[in-house]
């Protein structure tokens, strides 16, 4: 394909005023210049952390919470006070039966703005019971589907009136599908709401992984984390369902010469969807055009936005980083 694209390279580098950088942005199409300038850099704000995931930014903070999944931690990182713990334990209380120590992953909002953790080690999705408690204190909102133990949720998105959905692949337990502990024959994606309860929505992927809403929830993306089948997909969201199930992006070729596989997925209100996969951030259209890809060198497990979508964070491997985006 003969591809329009320049490739912006940073690597470890420090700019004028003493902020570490890394890697580059890949520009494969004119769109991508409306959401990111081409002189724009993939800024570092912490590091040395396991697998940095899940990150969030929180309004009434002022910053952006993230987890560290192995370490069973929460950072809150904010512009003035830079990094702190923020909850620990973050997701194994011993809950439930684990065969690993691994805390949160993915975070979110609900629509009272209390903070909603998947956590991989007590096969749950939980509500933090109190911003201001010292030592955390969780409610469990659902662990179980048809009586058996959830394996490890993941990812997870609320729509406008409060259901919930999230996926549940087996990244938490140590021996993922050949754990003596799972319960569930399948990964499935699921669909959760105070009055109704858990259901079913699909069993087909076998790791799917990030999860995100279109802006006019219609539609939900699913990353599938599979390295053999390397793809987004994208559903119709009917009545509470998901429908035609298709192939949204493609990312198997990529896949066979740069690091990475679909993981943790946010949708810009220009509709453009970022999605972490192979080489970092894929900037993807909604016909599923690759626009280009912000590239930090580094394995990128989850992005996210800050209220006013000013700059995009990363958590990409051992680091939390970020990069300005354009005003829209």
């Amino acid at each position: 394909m003969n591809r329009f694209f320049s490739v912006i390279l940073l690597f470890y580098s420090i700019g004028l005023l003493g902020q570490l950088t890394i890697g580059s942005v890949e520009f494969l199409s004119p769109k991508m210049n409306l959401l990111v300038d081409p002189q724009a850099k993939i800024e570092v704000l912490a590091k040395g952390f396991q697998w940095a995931e899940g990150p969030v930014w929180v309004p009434g903070l002022n910053g952006l919470l993230f987890t560290d999944v192995p370490n069973n931690k929460v950072y809150l990182w904010t512009k003035i006070g830079g990094l702190r713990i923020f909850l620990d334990p973050s997701g194994m209380t011993n809950h439930a039966p684990h065969s690993s120590n691994d805390g949160a992953n993915g975070l979110t909002l609900d629509y009272n703005d209390k903070l909603i953790l998947c956590q991989h080690g007590n096969r749950a999705i939980a509500r933090l019971k109190n911003w201001s408690f010292e030592t955390p204190e969780y409610e469990i909102l659902v662990d179980h589907y048809k009586g058996k133990w959830l394996n490890s949720p993941n990812d997870l998105v609320f729509n406008s009136v409060g259901e919930l959905f999230f996926t549940d692949p087996p990244y938490g337990l140590k021996n993922q599908d050949r754990d003596a502990i799972k319960e569930l024959g399948f990964n499935g994606i699921y669909k959760w709401s105070s009055s109704e309860g858990i259901e079913l929505l699909d069993k087909s992927l076998r790791r799917p992984n990030g999860i995100s809403l279109s802006k006019d929830e219609k539609v939900v993306y699913v990353g599938n984390s599979d390295a053999k089948n390397s793809v987004i997909v994208a559903f119709d969201l009917k009545n509470g369902k998901l429908i035609n199930k298709r192939i949204f992006f493609d990312g198997n070729n990529l896949g066979e010469t740069l690091n990475g596989l679909f993981d943790g997925l946010k949708v810009h209100s220009s509709g453009v969807v970022f999605a972490t996969g192979p080489g970092g951030v894929l900037l993807i259209d909604e016909e599923g055009k690759h626009l280009g890809t912000i590239m930090p060198g580094k394995s990128t497990a989850n992005c996210g936005f800050d209220s006013n979508e000013e700059y995009l964070y990363l958590t990409s491997t051992d680091v939390l980083a970020r990069i300005k985006l354009k005003k829209q």
